[in-house]
């Protein structure tokens, strides 16, 4: 296998993950304020974004009732 494909491999499981985290980002609870600069922070800074935002991001996320009685 050569050194180039481990790279290319590697650049498209940090993009899915990134892709993971900003869904989960705009799902959180919170300021959108906040969202946007994790957003930002996240898409131009891979994978520094990535680590700060596992040790201090938003960890709560917004549930969305599935059964009819709760939207009620």
């Amino acid at each position: 296998m050569q050194i180039e494909t481990i790279w290319i491999g590697l650049a498209a499981v940090l993009v899915l993950i990134e892709l993971w985290a900003i869904n989960r980002v705009r799902k959180a609870e919170g300021k959108s304020s906040n969202k946007l600069v994790w957003m930002v922070v996240i898409v131009f800074v891979p994978l520094f974004g990535l680590i700060a935002w596992a040790l201090a991001g938003p960890k709560h996320i917004a549930q969305t009732p599935h059964s009819p009685q709760a939207r009620q």
